[in-house]
C-alpha cells in the first residue's frame, strides 16, 4: 500500500503519535514538499507544539539506500551546530519499525527530523521580495556563519541551493529563543571525512554550480564554497531593487551565465561595492573568476568582512585612495585595533584569534598571505591591498611578517597610486615652468598698459621700449640664475638619495645572503631530520595500510552480506505489493467492463424506445393527413356540382399540397393518386368533370 496520506491522517512512529499536517494554502492537501530524492511530509505531535512537528522524509526507489543508517548516526553528532537542525534524524528499519513499513512499503528507510518552519531563499527569489538592509545583512551572516562552523569541522553540504535553505526568520509560528534565522535541509548528500561516498552525487542545481566544477558530482571540503558565495551575494542584493528586478527566475542567474562575463554579475559587482563596500564586491569577484572549488574564499573571509558592516549606513562606492592610504600609514596600530573590535568574539575564536589581543592562529594569517600573492599573480592589486591589509590586523607587532606585510602593501599602494601623482606633479611643474612665469608676466604688463592714453603711449614710446627691454633682460638673468640653482640643488638631492638607496640595497642584499645561507643550513639539518623521520613514519603507515586493508575486507564483507539481505527483503516486498495492484486492477478493469456493458444496453433501449414512439406519431399523422385529403377532394367535387369553380379550385390546391408533403406514402394509399390525377386536370381544366370516389 503506497503511502498517500490525507490532512488529519494518524501515525504512530518509534512510540510517538503524529497527525499529518494541513498545507497552508491548499485545505483539504497534505502538507508536503517535493525534492529531489523524496517527498517531505509534516507530521504534528499529538502531544504538544506546533513547533515541534516532525518532517517524514519518504525516499524515491533509487535512494533508498540502507547504509542511511549508518549515515544518520553519524550526523547526529552534528545537531548542536547552529543551522543543521535536521542532523537530528531516525531511519525507519524494517527491525524496528517492521510493522509501520509492511503497511506502507514506501517507508522503507525513510527519515524522520525536525520539521523546519518559515520558507525558502527560493520563496524570496521566485516572489521577488525586497528585503531590508538589516535583514538582508542578517541572513547573509547567519548563512556565513553555518558555513564556517562546518568548514572548520571539514563537513560541506554539497547541494547548497536556494531550495535547500529554510529561513525560519520568516517563520509565522512562533519558536523557542535562540532559534536560527538560517537552515540547511537536505542534507543526504553531506560530505564528511567519516562518512562513505553516496552512491549517487549531484553536480549542484542550476545558477548555483560553477560550470568549471567536475560535472561527475560534488563530494568534497570544498564543495559549498561557490554556491554559498553566490546566496550570499544575492541576499546581500535583495536589499536592491535594481537586483531583484533583473533576476532571471529561480535563481538570479541563469546556469548558462555561471562564471562568464554576463551583464547580471556586473550588475550585482557593482550593487555590492556600492552597497556594502568593495571588500565583499572582492570576496564575491574572486568567487566569480575561480578556477576551482578550493580557490574561493573561505566562510570565514565572508564572515569578517560581514561582520565587520553596518546595519543602518550604506557605504559609499568610490572612496579616495590616497587618503586612505595615507590615514593607514600614519595610524596603522589604530586601524588594526579597530577592525579587531568590529569583529565579534564568538567570531574571532571561531577563526583562531584570541578575543582582545591580535594573535592568530599561524595557519590564518597564512592562507591570506597567499591567496593575497595569488591575486596580485592574478593582476587583482585592488583585492590583494585588501586582503594584505586584513593579515596585517592581526600579526604580532614587530615581528618580521609584519615587516614584510608592511612592504607589500607599500609596494601595491604606490602601484595604485602613480597615474594620480602624475598629473598632480604636471599642474606642479607648468606652475613653476619659465614659459608659464613670462606669459602671466606679459598678461600682467599687458594689462596693467591698458589703462595708459594714446597719448601717454605715444610720448614716451621710445622711453617705454628701453625700459621694458631692461627689466626682460635683469628678469631672464634673474630666471637662469634661479632654475640653475634649483638644478645644482635637485641633482645633489638625487645623488644624495641615489646613494642612499644604493648603501640600503648593498645592506639589504648582504643580509638577504646572510638570511638565506643560515635558511639553507637549517634546510639541510631540517631535511637530513625529516627524512629519518619520514623513512621511520613510512615502516609504520606501511604496517597500518596492511591492518587496515583485513580490516576492509571483513568489513566489506559484512556489509555485503547485509546488503543482499536488505535487498532481497526489498525486492520480496515489492514483488507483494506488485501483486496485490495487479489484483486490484484487474477487479477495476472488470467492474468497468460491466458497468460500461449494461450503460450500453440501456442505450440501445432507449433508442428503440424513441423509434417505435417515433413511428407511431408519424404513422398517426399520416392517417389524419389521408382524412383530410379526402375531404378535400370530396368538398372540390361539391364545389363544382354547385357551380363554385373557384372555390373547387382552392381545394384542389390544398390537396395537392398535402399530398406531396409524403407523396411516396400517399401513393400507396386506396385512390389517392387517381384523386390527385383528376383534381391536376380540374386545374388545368376547369371543364374536366370531377368524378365522385
Amino acid at each position: 500500500m503506497t503511502f498517500q496520506p490525507n490532512p488529519g491522517d494518524g501515525i504512530v512512529v518509534n512510540g510517538t503519535a503524529y497527525t499529518v499536517g494541513q498545507h497552508p494554502a491548499a485545505p483539504g492537501v497534505a502538507y508536503a514538499q517535493a525534492g529531489r530524492q523524496g517527498i517531505v511530509y509534516q507530521l504534528i505531535p499529538v502531544d504538544g507544539e506546533l513547533h515541534e512537528a516532525k518532517a517524514l522524509k519518504v525516499f524515491f526507489p533509487k535512494f533508498r539506500i540502507p547504509a542511511m543508517v549508518y549515515q544518520s548516526e553519524h550526523m547526529g553528532n552534528y545537531r548542536e551546530i547552529p543551522g543543521l537542525q535536521v542532523s537530528s534524524r531516525e531511519v525507519l528499519t524494517p527491525e524496528r519499525n517492521g510493522d509501520l513499513i509492511a503497511e506502507y512499503p514506501d517507508l522503507l528507510y525513510a527519515v524522520i527530523m525536525p520539521w523546519i518552519h518559515g520558507c525558502t531563499w527560493f520563496d524570496v527569489i521566485s516572489d521577488q521580495r525586497n528585503l531590508g538592509r538589516s535583514e538582508s545583512l542578517m541572513l547573509a551572516k547567519a548563512l556565513a556563519a553555518i558555513g564556517s562552523s562546518m568548514e572548520q569541522r571539514g563537513l560541506a553540504h554539497c547541494d547548497l541551493s536556494a531550495p535547500n535553505v529554510m529561513l525560519p526568520f520568516f517563520s509565522e509560528v512562533k519558536l523557542p529563543e535562540g532559534a536560527a534565522a538560517v537552515e540547511l535541509v537536505d542534507v543526504e548528500q553531506m560530505y564528511s571525512p567519516k562518512m562513505d561516498r553516496p552512491d549517487v552525487l549531484l553536480a549542484g542545481s542550476p545558477g548555483y554550480a560553477a560550470h568549471r566544477t567536475v560535472h561527475s558530482g560534488l563530494w568534497s571540503s570544498y564543495a559549498d564554497r561557490f554556491a554559498g558565495a553566490v546566496i550570499i551575494a544575492e541576499m546581500l542584493g535583495w536589499s536592491d531593487p535594481a537586483i531583484v528586478n533583473r533576476a532571471w527566475g529561480e535563481s538570479y542567474f541563469d546556469q548558462h551565465e555561471m562564471q562568464t562575463p554576463c551583464e547580471r554579475y556586473f550588475l550585482l559587482k557593482k550593487s555590492l561595492g556600492q552597497r556594502w563596500g568593495t571588500r565583499i564586491a572582492d570576496l564575491f569577484g574572486r568567487t566569480w573568476d575561480s578556477q576551482d572549488l578550493s580557490s574561493c574564499p573561505t566562510f570565514g573571509e565572508w564572515l569578517i568582512a560581514l561582520s565587520s558592516l553596518s546595519e543602518e549606513e550604506a557605504v559609499e562606492e568610490a572612496q579616495a585612495p590616497v587618503a586612505a592610504a595615507a590615514a593607514h600609514d600614519d595610524d596603522a596600530d589604530g586601524a588594526r585595533s579597530k577592525t579587531v573590535q568590529e569583529v565579534p568574539a564568538e567570531i574571532m575564536a571561531s577563526l583562531g584569534i584570541e578575543p582582545g589581543t591580535r594573535e592568530v592562529n599561524d595557519n590564518v594569517v597564512g592562507r591570506l598571505f597567499h591567496q593575497a600573492r595569488d591575486l596580485e599573480d592574478a593582476g587583482n592589486l585592488s583585492g590583494a591591498l585588501e586582503i594584505f591589509r586584513s593579515a596585517y590586523h592581526f600579526v604580532k607587532k614587530d615581528s618580521p611578517l609584519e615587516v614584510e606585510l608592511a612592504a607589500a602593501i607599500q609596494g601595491l599602494e604606490e602601484q595604485l597610486r602613480p597615474a594620480e601623482e602624475s598629473s598632480n606633479k604636471g599642474i606642479k611643474a607648468l606652475l613653476l615652468s619659465r614659459k608659464f612665469m613670462l606669459s602671466a608676466a606679459a598678461a600682467i604688463v599687458i594689462l596693467a598698459g591698458s589703462a595708459i592714453t594714446v597719448n601717454q603711449i605715444l610720448a614716451e614710446k621710445a622711453e617705454s621700449r628701453q625700459l621694458d627691454a631692461q627689466r626682460l633682460a635683469e628678469q631672464q638673468a634673474q630666471e637662469k640664475e634661479e632654475a640653475a640653482r634649483k638644478q645644482e640643488e635637485e641633482a645633489r638631492r638625487q645623488q644624495e638619495e641615489a646613494a642612499q638607496k644604493e648603501a640600503e640595497a648593498k645592506k639589504a642584499e648582504e643580509d638577504r645572503k646572510k638570511a638565506e645561507e643560515a635558511k639553507k643550513a637549517q634546510e639541510a639539518d631540517q631535511a637530513l631530520k625529516e627524512q629519518e623521520k619520514a623513512e621511520l613514519q613510512a615502516k609504520y603507515e606501511k604496517q597500518a595500510k596492511y591492518e587496515a586493508y583485513l580490516a576492509s575486507l571483513e568489513e566489506k564483507k559484512k556489509k555485503q552480506a547485509l546488503q543482499e539481505k536488505y535487498d532481497n527483503q526489498v525486492k520480496y516486498e515489492a514483488y507483494l505489493a506488485q501483486q496485490e495492484e495487479k489484483k486490484k486492477r484487474q477487479a477495476q478493469e472488470e467492474a468497468a467492463a460491466k458497468e460500461a456493458a449494461k450503460a450500453e444496453a440501456e442505450r440501445q433501449a432507449r433508442a428503440r424506445a424513441a423509434q417505435q414512439a417515433q413511428a407511431a406519431a408519424l404513422q398517426k399523422q399520416r392517417s389524419q393527413n389521408v382524412v383530410e385529403l379526402v375531404a378535400l377532394y370530396n368538398k372540390a367535387y361539391n364545389a363544382q356540382v354547385a357551380g363554385n369553380k373557384d372555390r373547387a379550385k382552392n381545394a384542389a390546391r390544398e390537396f395537392i399540397q398535402l399530398f406531396n408533403k409524403d407523396k411516396a406514402y400517399y401513393k400507396t394509399v386506396g385512390k389517392m393518386s387517381s384523386r390527385l390525377s383528376n383534381l391536376q386536370k380540374f386545374i388545368s381544366d376547369d371543364s374536366h368533370w370531377i368524378p365522385k370516389l
